[in-house]
């Protein structure tokens, strides 16, 4: 079928990607579903800075790609072997598959689907398929999702179902940024009563970190951004005190959990500064792979401290996700507040000039509008 999607044409074009434009908005061909796929008309997607790491060159994948990782959308169509899922229900899609078979897949989540992980790197879905081409020519598949678009092939591996009162917009921003940094608060960090916690960094990832760790009561929350903006809105949702990266180091802030959310070197660096003797640091960025940080030895010896990095929040998505509903029927969990902005698919280079100056904390493409 034939379907419109963002697909990368060049990695590394410079900014403004208002100008550049290495995003063009494209009409693509997608196959029939294989054995263990599903057809699903997207209904929303995030725009994460997983994302723009493609864009940008922090993460180097195959081009043309059709990006977009953090989708929800609704079964048009299952291959041959997916029977547990119906036409018309409503899906989460999850930016790392698991075979639940690998040595990763044992750990509980602490560690990637090493299969999942082959594929994604590749731009393929978990059987090797590459289900979208443009003019003859294959376009990649991002992180097995490619959710900027109207419909996507994807691996059953790669969804989560969810009930109907679950907005799209709200699944799909579960997928990724409440996964991801929901996860580093209860699966990595999992802070105990009487702990102190840090959310360093406030884009979406961070933001959601500080709702979970909001909804689950923690004692001391303390949030830390280099924005204004991003620091009264984390109070609003409820951080107990504010910081920026410089007060934190000034003025020896401390907590006994650390999640650093912002990617970059120096925030880890801050991050471990501000972690309490005995405590851990958790870090969930994703800086570029030649980001090198100073650190002492001396401290993680003779303070007893932990260094723990958590990709998709340490998560198990068929186990989590549903958790995570549960948190915000129950009220506990505000997704609702991650999102800032609600935008068309051909504003997508726009966007992601705002999120790379650090002004988006959840853009939202409602695709339903496209088609």
């Amino acid at each position: 079928m034939l379907t419109r999607g963002a697909v990368l044409e060049e990695i590394g074009r410079s900014r403004p990607y208002a100008t550049s434009r290495p995003i063009s908005i494209s009409e693509v061909e997608l196959a029939e579903p294989g054995p263990t796929e599903v057809l699903v008309r997207i209904e929303a997607a995030g725009i994460c800075h997983s994302d723009l790491s493609v864009v940008d060159g922090n993460r180097v994948r195959p081009v043309p790609m059709l990006l977009g990782h953090e989708s929800a959308g609704r079964v048009v169509a299952v291959g041959s072997e997916v029977t547990d899922l119906r036409i018309g229900q409503r899906l989460v899609m999850t930016f790392l598959p698991r075979c639940g078979e690998c040595d990763g897949c044992l750990t509980d989540g602490r560690l990637p689907c090493a299969p999942g992980s082959v594929a994604n790197n590749e731009g393929t879905l978990m059987s090797g398929a590459r289900p979208i081409t443009r003019d003859g020519e294959t376009v990649h598949t991002h992180l097995g999702v490619s959710g900027f678009a109207g419909h996507a092939i994807v691996d059953r591996r790669s969804v989560v179902p969810v009930d109907d009162d679950v907005p799209p917009e709200i699944a799909a921003v579960l997928g990724c940024a409440v996964l991801t940094g929901g996860g580093a608060v209860l699966n990595a960090a999992a802070p105990q009563p009487g702990e102190s916690i840090m959310i360093l960094g406030l884009g979406g990832v961070g933001m959601a970190a500080l709702i979970t760790a909001v909804g689950r009561g923690v004692e001391r929350i303390i949030a830390v951004d280099t924005l204004e903006a991003k620091l009264e809105q984390a109070r609003e949702i409820g951080a107990h005190e504010t910081f920026t990266p410089q007060q934190v180091v000034e003025q020896g802030i401390r907590a006994d959990k650390v999640v650093e959310c912002a990617g970059n070197a120096r925030a880890f660096e801050t991050a471990f500064t501000a972690t309490r003797s005995g405590g851990t640091t958790v870090t969930i960025g994703l800086p570029a792979p030649s980001a090198r940080a100073e650190l002492s030895p001396l401290l993680i010896t003779a303070e007893a401290r932990t260094i723990v990095g958590s990709y998709l929040g340490s998560a198990v998505p068929s186990r989590d996700i549903p958790a995570y509903v549960e948190m915000w029927r129950a009220g506990q969990l505000p997704v609702e507040k991650l999102i800032s902005h609600r935008i068309r698919l051909d504003q997508i280079n726009e966007a992601m000039d705002e999120l790379a100056e650090g002004r988006a904390v959840r853009q939202i493409i409602l695709m339903d509008e496209e088609e």
